[in-house]
């Protein structure tokens, strides 16, 4: 159960990641790239930010993530200074690639009748004897 404390640093730091990062993939060159902080869950001792992102088109996802990752550092520099009047000690951040939407997605997918795995074997896992 997150605490009160946990959500308000969570929702401060995601509205200041947005910024950053989506201000950083733009000045980067990468115009046509959305990244969206789709969640923040900051552990119970406010010292860890994990922040879980969308990153359109899909195919950039791990290229960005990697960058991303490289430039912890300097995000969180970047965040703390525009959270300095708010937060006391900034976390350190971890970042992921958020596949919920990718999953639902696929859901959506199967639910149409779009991926159909009678008419295309491929789609299923094969299963191994023992």
């Amino acid at each position: 159960m997150e605490s009160n404390r946990q959500k308000k640093i969570a929702s401060v730091l995601q509205r200041d990641l947005v910024d950053v990062l989506q201000g950083a993939a733009t000045q980067g060159g990468m115009q046509g790239v959305i990244i969206s902080v789709t969640q923040v869950k900051v552990t119970v001792d406010l010292s860890i930010a994990k922040v879980y992102l969308s990153i359109f088109p899909n195919e950039k996802g791990s290229e960005l993530l990697e960058g991303i990752q490289n430039n912890a550092s300097q995000i969180k520099h970047e965040v703390a200074q525009r959270t300095k009047h708010q937060l006391r000690r900034m976390p350190e951040l971890e970042f992921f690639i958020d596949d919920s939407l990718a999953y639902i997605d696929e859901i959506e997918r199967s639910l149409k009748g779009l991926d159909n795995p009678i008419e295309n074997p491929n789609l299923l896992d094969k299963r191994k004897k023992k």
